[in-house]
Formats: C-alpha cells, sequence, structure tokens
C-alpha cells in the first residue's frame, strides 16, 4: 500500500493512491492513523483500509493546486525529529571496489571516514540478538526543516553548496510505552551543503543543518532489498546531470535494523507520540561529478517501487534578518 497527505477542505487527510492519476481520501492524517493503529493492535494497512472513505481525488491536481504534504507530520512540528547515517552505501560496482581497495592500508593510514566506511561493512550487519557496528550519525532539525514534496527548499544565504542527496527515509511513531513503530518508507532528498562538509568533516553537523523533503509517496509494508533509482537535475526544460542510484539493503554495508537501533538506542529518541523521520544515506551525488546548483534549478528523485517521483525546485536566498543575542 502507498499513502499521501493531502490537504483537503482545509484538513490534513491520508489517501491512498489507486493509480498515478487517482487517490482516495481517508477519515484522518497518516499520524492520528497510526496511534489509531498502535491502540487498536491492528496493522497500518488494516486501519487504513477500514478508514477509506467514497472520497477520490485527482492527484495532479492536488499537485497543481499545492495541496500536497509529506506523507506522515506530526501537529507540532517540535516533535518531529529529522536525523541520519551516513558512510552505508557500498554503491556502484566500481566504488565498492576502490573504497575496498582504500581499506586495505595500514590502520594507520585510513582517515576517520575510510574508518567508519571500513567498520561498516565488517560489522554492520550483525546476527540476529548481536549488536553491530555503530554508524556515523548526525542530525538536522525538528520538523520545520521538511518541505512538502514539489515544493521549493530554500538556500540560506550563508550556504556554500546546495546538493541533493537521494536516498531512503524511514517514517517513525513513537508508542505511548516509548515503543518505536516504523509506519513505513519514503523517497528522501536529505540535502546537504558539501562544500562546507569537505572543507573539514568536523563542520558536517553545520552542513547538514539544512532544509530536506521526503515523500510524496509512503510505501507500506516489506522493503525491497535491491532499489534502482535515477536522480537528476533539470535547468529549465534541460537536464543538466543523471545518475542511477542503488539502495535498499543488498547495496548497504548495514542492515536497517542496525541504523534503527544504533538510533532508537538513545532514551531521548523514544519519547511517546514523537515523529522520526531518518535518512539511511546514499552513494551517488552531482555534487562529486562537479555539478553547482543554481536557483531555479529542479531536483527529481524516483523510485519505481514508490509511485511519482520527489520534486523540488531550489530557491536561493540574498539575505537572512541579523542574529542578534540579547542579554536579559
Amino acid at each position: 500500500m502507498r499513502l499521501i497527505q493531502c490537504e483537503h477542505q482545509g484538513r490534513v487527510h491520508a489517501a491512498q493512491v489507486e493509480s498515478d492519476r487517482e487517490v482516495r481520501l481517508l477519515d484522518a492524517d497518516t499520524y492520528t492513523l497510526t496511534r489509531r493503529a498502535i491502540t487498536a493492535g491492528r496493522s497500518l494497512v488494516e486501519t487504513a483500509e477500514a478508514a477509506l472513505t467514497e472520497t477520490r481525488l485527482d492527484y495532479s491536481k492536488l499537485i497543481e493546486e499545492k495541496h500536497l504534504l509529506p506523507p506522515l507530520t506530526h501537529p507540532d512540528p517540535a516533535h518531529c525529529l529529522v536525523t541520519g547515517t551516513g558512510l552505508t552505501h557500498l554503491g556502484s560496482a566500481d566504488t565498492r571496489a576502490a573504497m575496498h581497495a582504500k581499506t586495505q592500508v595500514s590502520e594507520a593510514e585510513l582517515t576517520d571516514s575510510m574508518r567508519m566506511f571500513k567498520l561498516g561493512v565488517e560489522g554492520g550487519k550483525p546476527a540476529p540478538g548481536e549488536t553491530g557496528a555503530q554508524p556515523e550519525w548526525f542530525y538536522k532539525g525538528d520538523g520545520s526543516c521538511v518541505v512538502a514534496p514539489e515544493a521549493a527548499i530554500a538556500v540560506p544565504h550563508f550556504a556554500e553548496d546546495a546538493g541533493e542527496e537521494p536516498e531512503l527515509a524511514g517514517l517513525y511513531v513513537i508508542g505511548d510505552d516509548g515503543q518505536p513503530w516504523r509506519v513505513g518508507y519514503a523517497i528522501g532528498n536529505e540535502f546537504s551543503d558539501h562544500i562546507t562538509e569537505r572543507f573539514n568533516y568536523l563542520w558536517l553537523a553545520h552542513s547538514k543543518l539544512r532544509a530536506c523533503s521526503f515523500g510524496p509517496e509512503l510505501l507500506i509494508g516489506e522493503l525491497p532489498a535491491h532499489l534502482e533509482g535515477t536522480s537528476r537535475i533539470i535547468r529549465g526544460s534541460e537536464t543538466v546531470w543523471q545518475k542511477p542510484f542503488l539502495t535498499g539493503e543488498a547495496n548497504m554495508a548495514h542492515s536497517l535494523a542496525n541504523l534503527e537501533h544504533h538510533h532508537f538506542k538513545y532514551p531521548n529518541f523514544r519519547r511517546p507520540g514523537d515523529v522520526h523521520v531518518h535518512f539511511f544515506g546514499t552513494a551517488t551525488l552531482s555534487f562529486a561529478d562537479g555539478i553547482q546548483t543554481q536557483d531555479g534549478d529542479r531536483f527529481e528523485i524516483s523510485l519505481p517501487e514508490f509511485g511519482r517521483p520527489l520534486r523540488n525546485p531550489l530557491r536561493f536566498e540574498s539575505s537572512s534578518p541579523a542574529i542578534a543575542v540579547k542579554s536579559l
């Protein structure tokens, strides 16, 4: 099952995707449906099917009228935490071979990034009941940094770069007893400042404090182990960059369970009622190919299993209000 969220008659609703042209409205938003499922001890698919209405909407019209929303939101954005993990993907065969070759040098010669990658390759997929290697982890912000599909991603005036990161996002809701529940998966554009990160990896935290987007569709159920997608940048009517990308556990150094364990092992990430959006990493970036994005460029990330592609234009900000801390 695939769901979207949209605004309809002043309210937020989830809707089941019936085709690339039509969606069927549910009687509540995704967050409410998820909590309903947790309380009733039923699957989200069963809960969603019971919540279907007879109202059908034109998918393209929702986009044109800017009524499309991220497929999971919290009523209070402060209770949505957006995080991610890096150095998780093996990439293409050539990239994998090159990275493996780099890990064959002595421990003293390894960069911190290569040491982290090697840890994942060797211990990122532990056997059941065992604890695997910790991944690189970062914080992006709360729900206010999430941009709806089709909406513009703002680039702050101080940014050095505005680059896409095509990847999977895991979407979660924490039950009243602190139990994390995976709602499903979505296409994600984690979006980062790669020039800032490249200057010094200790600036990774700064490079990640940017907007992001995920959706438009939420995939409920088992995730295929192997996924092949396409990431492209469109400028006007011209595609200025395009590249395939691989994701899913078959193309990752870490299992999803291991990444989830190392995120939710912290009690403050198991606060009842919270929503979590967690990006699982990528191996394909236009920045690595020397692409410099411009105002008005449009990112388009597609994975056939997830229905419609995730699309967002860029909007570069020329300035921002001066920030001054005042003393009380």
